[in-house]
């Protein structure tokens, strides 16, 4: 295929179409079907709806059920941020990242469709394949964000991103709705209940990642290569390359201002995106078989709210500035926290998920494009600078799925959780009146 230069329309559409393949692991995996499905192997509720059970043993030990998913999810991430720094410090060398993001990208497309086998049998089995999921999405995503200063100049940028997430929401909720089709008209379809279906959807979301990347593969470049290296010292100029990218940054004030704030208000948003379904399951009082159609149409809302929410932070910020505007929705983040403590009913679930996903568009869109903007425009080993990004999201994730996972541990719920969130995002705000405001 021939080489598309940097700011074609082609090659930005064909970069933000991956989105379009991936997003569908976070909707249907991390956030709907996956998490529904994992309840009703481990909870076990009355006619009312109330817990009875909710303990599961694991390697001879026994936890919360949403305590032993939250350590999988933190172990997995802890792994990415060790490991993202040095495989995109390397990439950038060898100037193969499009290699290591189709690594990343099957491995977690067929982790999702080892999530058919997933059973309180073979517990240690589905964790494995939820864990290399997301070992697999996170990596790969570590190569995609640093392709975004490679394809899209400055004043693009924004738009990039958000046309990015725009498609994966709307690619995902295509999915999600096929999924959710099968599993509610199961008879239709042939199936005698609900089971079935559900694990056919962890195998429609292999297929879906690994096929629509296809297009993305076709367009982008291999990437830029520095040098040449023999085997042995793959490692050492990874090593190199990291720290390299780490004395840049610091160089960088308000780059460095910058990705702090990003670490600290990023690890309430990814802790509230992997815990939202978990805590519908647990702390919602859903009417006796209403519980799946409620938690997947409260998902299937956030998508839709989110693809307006990435655009009109894409227009706003425009006007008001990226800084004010993550400012801004830093803000919003915290009132939605505060309500969220209290709701019970699934009405009120419903509700919190309409500004869950007005802001959760926004925020991620505007995050990336931001960052984006404060790397110089020299810079040809964006892969690295990118794995900064990650690793500070990542790490936020540990802190963040720890803490969810010790409080519901010892409490018996996350609840109390949300207390934790919101300290984040007063941090956030502090640290973001620190940077320079004219991105």
């Amino acid at each position: 295929m021939r080489k598309l230069p940097k700011g074609h329309k082609k090659l930005i559409n064909a970069w933000a179409f991956y989105d379009w393949a991936n997003s569908v692991y976070p909707l249907v995996i991390t956030s709907a079907v996956f998490p529904i499905y994992y309840g009703a192997l481990t909870i076990i509720k009355n006619d009312e709806g109330e817990v009875l059970n909710d303990t599961v043993n694991f390697l001879g030990f026994d936890f919360n059920n949403d305590a032993l998913i939250s350590y999988v999810t933190a172990t997995a991430f802890l792994l990415i941020s060790v490991m993202s720094p040095f495989l995109s410090g390397i990439a950038d060398y060898m100037g193969n990242k499009r290699v290591f993001m189709k690594f990343f990208n099957y491995l977690g497309a067929a982790s999702c469709i080892g999530l058919f086998w997933f059973s309180l049998d073979f517990l240690w089995f589905g964790l494995l394949c939820y864990f290399l999921g997301l070992i697999g999405f996170w990596g790969s995503i570590v190569f995609y964000n640093s392709y975004l200063p490679d394809i899209a100049f400055k004043e693009q940028q924004d738009r990039a991103s958000a046309k990015g997430f725009s498609l994966g929401y709307i690619g995902s909720v295509i999915l999600l709705l096929l999924c959710l089709s099968m599993i509610l008209f199961h008879e239709s379809f042939g199936f005698e209940s609900e089971g079935l279906p559900t694990r056919i959807s962890f195998i429609l979301t292999g297929i879906w990642w690994i096929g629509f990347s296809q297009y993305t593969y076709l367009y982008l470049p291999r990437g830029t290569r520095k040098g040449e290296m023999r085997n042995k010292e793959l490692w050492l100029n990874g090593f190199r390359e990291l720290k390299k990218t780490y004395f840049k940054i610091k160089q960088s004030i308000q780059l460095e201002r910058y990705l702090r704030a990003f670490f600290v208000y990023s690890m309430a948003v990814q802790t509230i995106m992997l815990i939202a379904t978990y805590f519908g399951v647990g702390e919602i009082q859903w009417p006796k078989g209403e519980s799946t159609t409620g938690l997947i149409v409260s998902i299937l809302l956030i998508q839709i709210i989110a693809i307006f929410g990435a655009n009109l932070a894409s227009r706003l910020a425009t006007k008001y500035g990226n800084i004010n505007l993550l400012i801004g929705i830093n803000v919003i983040w915290i009132f939605i926290c505060v309500y969220a403590f209290f709701i019970t009913e699934p009405i009120q679930f419903y509700i919190t998920a309409f500004f869950v996903g007005l802001v959760m568009g926004g925020i991620q869109s505007l995050s990336r494009s931001t960052y984006s903007k404060y790397i110089p425009d020299d810079t040809k080993d964006t892969a690295s600078y990118f794995s900064f990004y990650e690793v500070s999201e990542k790490v936020g994730i540990v802190i963040g799925m720890f803490i969810y996972g010790f409080i519901a541990q010892i409490t018996g719920s996350i609840r109390n959780a949300i207390i934790f969130l919101i300290l984040f995002f007063l941090g956030g705000i502090y640290l973001l009146s620190k940077v320079n405001k004219t991105q």
